[in-house]
Parts: C-alpha cells; sequence; structure tokens
C-alpha cells in the first residue's frame, strides 16, 4: 500500500493482458476509479482506439478529466456501470465494444478520506455515497430504517451473525442522539457485539453492508452485467474484479450459466453435439493476486478476476 489516499491497481497486468488488447479496438473502462486500469489500456491503444470510463465519484471524474485531458481516445462519464447500455448507445457502440472491466468496490482514496465516511478507523460524517450530491446518506437510512430492515440489510449484504443484536443497539442509541458519525457507529457495533473475529474489527461487515446497500452495488452490478451482452462484440472479453464474496457469486453464476450449452426439454432425441454452446465462454480459472502483490498492498488479499469472453 503507498500512502494514504493513494490508490494502487489490483491485478492491474493481470486484468489488462486478459482484456486481450486490440490497438484501433473499443474498450470501456466501467470503474474508472484512480485511473489505473485505463492509464494501461490506453498505452496499448493506437490512434484509432477508443476508451470510454464511467464512475459514480464526482472526485474521481475530475480526476480523470485532468489526467486524460487531450486524449481523443479517451471520454469520461459521471455515471454508474448501471447505465452502460445508455452510454455505449450515447457513443454509437453498442455490440462493438471489444471489452469491458469492472473493478467492483472502493478505493483507497475513497477509503482514506475521513470526509467520505466509508471507514470506521477514522471518524467522519456517516456518508458512504459513492456520489454524494444524490441519494440518502448512511447516516439519513440510519435515522428512519426500521429495526427489522437494518438487522436485514447487515445480515444480506455483511453476513453479520449479530445483525440482530446491532440493528437494536442502532435503534435504541438513535432515540437518545443521532448516529452522525463514522466513530459514533463503530463504538456502537464494537459494544453490541459480544464476540471478536480475529485480526477483523467488529465493525467491518456491518460498514460493508451499510455502504453497499447505500449505493445500489449488487443491483446494479446484476444489471451491468445483463447489459454487457447487449454492448460486447463477438469475440469480446469480460473482465471482472470482486472484493467480497457476495459480488463474486453473481459474476460467478452470470458467466457460468451463460457460458453452459442450450437446454433441452428431457427425452427429445437430439445429440449432445447439436445443442447450441453458450454464450459465453470462461476463459481460465479465476486470478488471485500474488502473494508479493498482497505483501506490497494489503488490500488486494480478499481480490479475485473472473475472466469471460462472448462467443463468436
Amino acid at each position: 500500500m503507498t500512502a494514504a489516499g493513494t490508490h494502487k491497481t489490483v491485478l492491474l497486468e493481470e486484468a489488462v493482458e486478459a482484456m486481450n488488447i486490440q490497438p484501433n479496438g473499443c474498450y470501456i473502462d466501467g470503474t474508472f476509479g484512480r485511473g489505473g486500469h485505463s492509464t494501461a489500456i490506453l498505452q496499448r491503444l493506437g490512434d484509432e482506439g477508443r476508451l470510454l470510463a464511467l464512475d459514480k465519484d464526482p472526485q474521481a471524474v475530475r480526476h480523470g478529466q485532468q489526467q486524460f485531458s487531450g486524449d481523443q481516445r479517451f471520454c469520461l462519464y459521471q455515471r454508474s456501470f448501471a447505465d452502460l447500455r445508455q452510454v455505449a448507445d450515447q457513443e454509437g457502440v453498442s455490440g462493438r465494444v471489444n471489452g469491458l472491466l469492472l473493478d467492483l468496490g472502493v478505493s483507497s482514496p475513497q477509503i482514506d478520506d475521513a470526509s467520505r465516511g466509508f471507514s470506521f478507523q477514522q471518524d467522519g460524517p456517516l456518508d458512504m455515497r459513492m456520489d454524494s450530491s444524490r441519494g440518502q446518506s448512511a447516516a439519513d437510512w440510519l435515522s428512519v430504517a426500521k429495526e427489522e430492515e437494518i438487522a436485514s440489510v447487515l445480515r444480506e449484504y455483511g453476513e453479520e451473525r449479530f445483525s440482530r443484536r446491532i440493528a437494536r443497539a442502532i435503534v435504541a442509541r438513535r432515540a437518545e442522539t443521532p448516529i452522525m458519525t463514522t466513530g459514533q457507529l463503530a463504538a456502537l457495533i464494537s459494544a453490541a457485539s459480544p464476540s471478536r473475529e480475529r485480526n477483523k474489527h467488529p465493525a467491518t461487515r456491518s460498514f460493508q453492508a451499510i455502504r453497499i446497500y447505500i449505493n445500489r452495488e449488487l443491483e446494479d452490478l446484476q444489471v451491468c452485467l445483463q447489459q454487457s451482452l447487449e454492448v460486447l462484440a463477438a469475440g469480446a472479453r469480460l473482465v471482472v474484479i470482486s472484493f467480497h464474496s457476495l459480488e463474486d457469486r453473481i459474476v460467478k453464476r452470470f458467466m457460468k450459466e451463460l457460458a453452459r450449452p442450450e437446454r433441452l426439454p428431457r427425452g427429445l432425441p437430439v445429440q449432445e453435439s447439436a445443442r447450441k454452446p453458450g454464450i459465453l465462454k470462461l476463459v481460465g480459472k479465476a486470478v488471485k493476486p500474488s502473494a508479493s502483490e498482497i505483501a506490497e498492498n494489503p488490500r488486494a488479499r480478499s481480490a479475485i478476476m473472473r475472466v469471460a469472453e462472448v462467443r463468436v
């Protein structure tokens, strides 16, 4: 890991290699972040190549516009990757995109900036929105959500064992005083948790769950994956890096389901070879960071990359 506020791109070479970049191709970086993958893709593109990038975070977009100003091959949108098809249609590239890259989760600058409210390790406003100009902040949601709803979010998105106990504590505390900062929430969760996981802060799962819920991360991922089928060209690569089991489960199921051959009713006198192949084909096995990358950047330890290709 580099200095606070600096993002070190995870699986950088592996992901760009998996994209199988063609110099004159058209590619989409659905999660621009701080431009690590986009920089590497542009380095492999020729003068006729194109790269579209998307990011919800206005700070990331401002950074990208400064970083790549003047590069006519590059266009950056402040949009969710759930708007993939709309952006591709607007740019006139639907069905002609040669590769889509998704690097899920939050970036180091987002985590390390206390004012964004993503981290329980430093006190700041309880926000957690990727785009703080719209939608409901974590503090706003926790101030009105019912106890059962809070428990359900912590259980479903954070796989938190003590979801009911934590939700009960949140509702009891907010009746006394508003929960407005990350420090308040982290301390409350710690006090409500009867046991500890080794080397893991008691608030880790709850903060993850609330962030995912506030930003509709899993819903947006499912929408984006479905839209990718309309945007990608034959032979195009879909490369996805996940950082927790919920994301990876969605990606794995999507790729495996679409890689299966055509399903036919039982009893039909049809030979196996006559079945239509799946829309996608899996490329290699899931890839994880090397020991040396994890040693240099501990936040890479949970990353897993999956790759699929659209059948020709």
